[in-house]
């Protein structure tokens, strides 16, 4: 074998989870061989580059968060914290508790969820403790935000009546508040790849809302991301991508960027928390509002015209489906168009929609986190029907294929609370919810690691090393996995090296 300088062989490492010991030769950003250590002495050996000696411990596929937000991620690491407060009055006496602390002309705070409360968000709760200075929230499922007054009127709102906004017209109003400037995220995104790599992610699709594909372009020529990046466009920037010929799986930006072309987002309900996901049955105590389905954000003939139109051009679709209406609608439109793509999320689903994710070759991109996150909520709005909600060892038996994302901010950017949540289905000493559809550990590795299984000849160098085998982990082992190394397209991202 011919010496290359930039090649590395990493010896004694365990071969995946409760693997043989082998040697793995990288090279040029892909792996060049796997050896079992038996083989040395044989014949077999891998020479050539630097050895690295990992003293037994377990190299996985590389993980990836297939849904994430990412600026919003990285700005929420900056912002108010609101998650686990449990009432709205809980909320505004934390914003004036923290107003003083808090930077900006405009104070944020992002992860309030409202599902359960006993007492309504209004902008009048937020006057009383700070009436002067904006105030902006942003519930965890980034459905919903929650202004005072100063807040609506900065945005053009002042006549809102109470000051909550959700959906479409909420992503319109954060859109217009003032962001910190562009660079300052930059570089809070820049950080937060290196923390994503640090659980051992080496790629990520960002959802985050806007012209996606510009902003990686432009952070593309300023630092290299420690992770690969799939860039989502939405529909008002989709026929700009389709006139610069950009296909799902392009490259964008610098040359020799990780960043790529991702898939057209588009919508066709809400969330559960905010009680707009589309559904067959109405939420308790809505029946016979305008709303008690919840509610449609694209019309069924909009949504297989921009899918048709994307597919046409290269462009793969990702439908946000929450509710099983709303997944039943989604899995139409790809049957009515042939096309390949993914749902996001599939929370709930109808018992015969379960197999066409297969027959129809759509992916289900589902976040595990969410199910422990979201099972009070589940339990009281779908009563009756969670048998079939965050359903992921049916979809896995009807042929599915998942993949893992955390939908950050909606919950932490960390693989390894996906994998948990999906093992056991619990994240408190309460028993699993509906433990039936638990997943194994091997399977949620793959969820986890976007369908790569095993560690082959020829796949990308994306691989991550672990100093617990996942087989031999409880749970709470799982969530806080010590991540020893991330190597990303050959180059190490993250770990003593």
């Amino acid at each position: 074998m011919a010496d290359n300088p930039s090649a590395l062989t990493l010896t004694r490492v365990r071969l995946g989870a409760g693997g043989p010991l082998a040697r793995v030769r990288v090279a040029d950003g892909r792996i060049t061989h796997v050896v079992p250590e038996t083989d040395a002495g044989s014949g077999a050996e891998v020479d050539g580059g630097r050895q690295l000696d990992l003293d037994g411990r377990v190299l996985l596929p590389g993980l990836w968060d297939a849904h994430v937000h990412l600026a919003e991620w990285a700005s929420a690491r900056h912002r108010l914290d609101l998650a686990g407060i449990a009432s709205a009055q809980a909320v505004a006496d934390l914003v004036r508790e923290r107003a003083g602390a808090a930077d900006g002309a405009v104070l944020y705070g992002y992860g309030f969820r409202d599902g359960l409360w006993a007492d309504a968000p209004h902008k009048a709760l937020l006057d009383a403790v700070l009436p002067d200075r904006p105030v902006a929230l942003v519930s965890a499922d980034l459905h919903a935000a929650w202004l005072n007054s100063a807040g609506l009127a900065l945005v053009g709102r002042g006549d809102h009546p109470t000051g909550l906004i959700r959906e479409h017209e909420a992503f319109e109003v954060l859109s217009a508040l003032p962001a910190a400037p562009t660079d300052v995220v930059d570089g809070w995104i820049e950080d937060a790849c290196l923390a994503a790599a640090a659980r051992g992610v080496t790629g990520l699709i960002d959802f985050q809302y806007g012209d996606t594909v510009a902003d990686w372009e432009r952070r593309s020529a300023q630092f290299r991301p420690a992770v690969r990046v799939s860039a989502a466009v939405y529909p008002s920037h989709l026929d700009a991508a389709i006139r610069r010929g950009l296909r799902t799986g392009d490259e964008v930006g610098a040359d020799g960027s990780p960043v790529r072309m991702g898939p057209l987002k588009l919508f066709t309900d809400g969330s559960l928390n905010t009680r707009t996901a589309l559904c067959r049955d109405p939420y308790p105590g809505l029946e016979g509002t305008d709303d008690a389905h919840g509610i449609e954000e694209t019309a069924p003939e909009e949504l297989v015209r921009l899918m048709r139109h994307a597919a046409a051009h290269g462009i793969e679709p990702a439908v946000h489906a929450i509710g099983d209406r709303a997944n039943t609608v989604a899995l139409d439109a790809f049957e009515a168009v042939r096309c390949r793509g993914r749902i996001e999320h599939a929370q709930l689903l109808s018992p015969q929609d379960l197999p066409r994710f297969a027959q129809l070759g759509v992916v289900a991109g589902v976040q595990p986190r969410h199910l422990t996150d979201d099972r009070d909520v589940a339990d009281r709005y779908w009563a009756g029907r969670t048998e079939r909600a965050f359903a992921y060892g049916d979809l896995l038996a009807a042929g599915a294929r998942l993949e893992f994302g955390s939908d950050a901010p909606v919950s932490p950017l960390d693989p390894w609370l996906a994998i948990a949540s999906a093992v056991s289905r619990a994240d408190d000493e309460r028993p699993a919810w509906h433990p039936e559809q638990r997943l194994s550990v091997p399977d949620a590795l793959v969820a986890a690691a976007r369908g790569r299984r095993l560690i082959r000849v020829g796949d990308p160098a994306d691989l991550v090393v672990v100093d617990v085998d996942p087989l031999d982990a409880d749970p709470d082992t799982l969530r806080a996995m010590p991540v020893h190394a991330t190597l990303t397209n050959g180059r190490w991202t993250h770990g003593p090296y």
